[in-house]
C-alpha cells in the first residue's frame, strides 16, 4: 500500500498567504487533498523537518527580529493525524532575511543561511524539539561582478555532506560554496582548508546538492542559469569543478533564473527549475563521471517554480510554483516528467516538504 503524506507548503507573505500551509497527498495516485492555514508567521519561505521527531523548522525571512537587525528561525510541532501546527518557540537567525534551513542527521542542530546580511548559523535543538540561540555565527564578506545582486555576499543555503564533517555555503554575492567544518557536538563551523571553490564570475550559486554515491555534487547557478558539476573528494572536503551546463534550451533569451535543484534517489537524473521559462530542466547524470547531459524540459504548469521535491520512492516530483499560486504533481516516467491531476492552489508557495501520516 503506497504511503499517504503531509505536504507543508511555506510561503512569501508578501500578497495573499499568511504563514504555512499543509494538504494531504497520496503516494499511490499523485493526488493532492485540500489545502489549509496551519500557522500564521512571517515569511516562512523555507522549511525543514527533524529526522526523528514529529517538529518542522521554518525559517521566517525578515529583517527585524527582537528590536535588533536579524531573522528568526521557529519550531513547531506537528500531529501526525491531523497535520495541525503548534509553535514551540522561536530563536534569532544569526543576520537578517534567513533564506535556507536544514538539520544533521542526528537532530541535533539546524543550520541555517542568512542572504540579506550574509552569513552561516548553526543552532541548538533541544530534546523536545524547540531551538537554543545560535552556537555559531559567521558572517561572510566580498562581491563579485553584478552590480545588482551581487554587490555583497548572500549565503543563499547550507547542506552538510553525507557524512556530516563538513557544511558547504552556496553564496550568491561571491560566487563561491564556501566549505566548513562542522563540529557535531558542539554546533561550531570552522573554515575549513580549501575554504571554497569557485564558479563562474556572475553565475550567483544558489541550493546545492550531493550525489547519492558522495562522490559528486552540483549547485545551480541562478543568474547564469547554469549547474556546475562537481567531483567531491570526502577525506580532503574538496570540490573540483568538472563542468557547467545551462538549465535553459539552446536559443532561449527571455529572462530566466534558477532556483532549486536535486538529484534523483537512483543517482542517474538530475532536475533543475527555471524561473521565467517555468520549466524543470532535466539532466542524464554519467554515473563514471559525474558530468551532465542536457534531456529536456518540462512546464511547470505554472509561473516562477521556485521550489520542488521528490518523494522518497523517486516515483514523484512536486513542484511550487510562486507566481501563479499553485503545486503541481509529475510522475516520474524514466527521464520524463508527467503531470497528474490538476494543480492545487497554494497562496505564494515557496517550499515543499513531505511528512508521512500518522
Amino acid at each position: 500500500m503506497a504511503a499517504t503524506y503531509w505536504a507543508y507548503f511555506g510561503t512569501l507573505t508578501a500578497r495573499r498567504s499568511r504563514g504555512i500551509y499543509v494538504a494531504p497527498w497520496d503516494a499511490g495516485t499523485g493526488s493532492f487533498g485540500a489545502v489549509r492555514l496551519v500557522a500564521e508567521t512571517p515569511l516562512p519561505t523555507f522549511l525543514a523537518v527533524h529526522p526523528r521527531q514529529p517538529v518542522l523548522y521554518a525559517v521566517n525571512a525578515v529583517r527585524h527580529f527582537q528590536r535588533k537587525r536579524q531573522g528568526s528561525v521557529t519550531a513547531f510541532t506537528f500531529d501526525p493525524g491531523t497535520g495541525d501546527l503548534r509553535e514551540l518557540n522561536q530563536q534569532p537567525s544569526g543576520t537578517a532575511g534567513p533564506c535556507h534551513i536544514t538539520t544533521d542527521r542526528a537532530g541535533r542542530h539546524v543550520l541555517v543561511a542568512n542572504y540579506a546580511e550574509s552569513s552561516v548559523a548553526v543552532l541548538p535543538i533541544e530534546s523536545d524539539g524547540r531551538l537554543g540561540e545560535p552556537t555559531c555565527v559567521i558572517p561572510h564578506y566580498g562581491k563579485s561582478v553584478n552590480p545588482q545582486r551581487q554587490d555583497a555576499a548572500h549565503a543563499h543555503s547550507v547542506n552538510l555532506a553525507p557524512d556530516e564533517r563538513f557544511a558547504f555555503v552556496a553564496d550568491l554575492g561571491l560566487d563561491k560554496i564556501l566549505i566548513y567544518r562542522f563540529d557535531g557536538a558542539r554546533g561550531i563551523l570552522a573554515p575549513h582548508d580549501p575554504f571554497f571553490a569557485e564558479v563562474d564570475p556572475g553565475a550567483g550559486p544558489r541550493h546545492f546538492a550531493f550525489h547519492p554515491s558522495g562522490q559528486f555534487a552540483y549547485v545551480i547557478n541562478e543568474l547564469a542559469n547554469t549547474v556546475t558539476a562537481f567531483r567531491y573528494l570526502p577525506d580532503l572536503g574538496e570540490l573540483t569543478p568538472l563542468q557547467t551546463i545551462s538549465t535553459l534550451p539552446e536559443g532561449y533569451t527571455e529572462t530566466s533564473y534558477t532556483a532549486e535543484v536535486a538529484v534523483h534517489p537512483n543517482g542517474r537524473l538530475l532536475y533543475g527549475s527555471n524561473r521565467g521559462h517555468d520549466s524543470i530542466a532535466i539532466f542524464r547524470i554519467d554515473p563514471e563521471t559525474g558530468t551532465l547531459t542536457a534531456v529536456g524540459h518540462a512546464p511547470s504548469l505554472g509561473k516562477w517554480p521556485r521550489h520542488f521535491t521528490l518523494d522518497p520512492t523517486g516515483e514523484w516530483l512536486l513542484a511550487a510554483n510562486h507566481n501563479s499560486d499553485n503545486a503541481v504533481v509529475f510522475r516520474v516516467e524514466g527521464e520524463a516528467l508527467t503531470p497528474v491531476g490538476s494543480p492545487l492552489t497554494v497562496p505564494e508557495a515557496c517550499c515543499i516538504r513531505l511528512v508521512e501520516r500518522g
